[in-house]
């Protein structure tokens, strides 16, 4: 049974690693993996954003419509 990352199988995985392994070296690898979590996180951070907006502007209308009403 092969277990999938992704959309990257263990063997494709492994070669992804080593080229970039031989392109970097292995002490610049540390820092790429450091970069790309923080803009990965920095993606979520920002794609979850306008969600906080919409919901604070529904609950703000909420608020002022039960004011109205009270």
């Amino acid at each position: 049974m092969l277990i999938s990352f992704g959309f990257l199988a263990p063997t494709e995985l492994i070669v992804v690693l080593v080229v970039a392994l031989i392109i970097f070296g292995p002490g610049k690898l540390p820092e790429l993996g450091k970069s790309l979590g923080r803009g990965i996180n920095e993606f979520k951070t920002a794609s979850q954003e306008p969600i906080k907006i919409v919901e604070s502007i529904s609950t703000q209308k909420d608020i002022a419509k039960d004011s109205e009403e009270g």
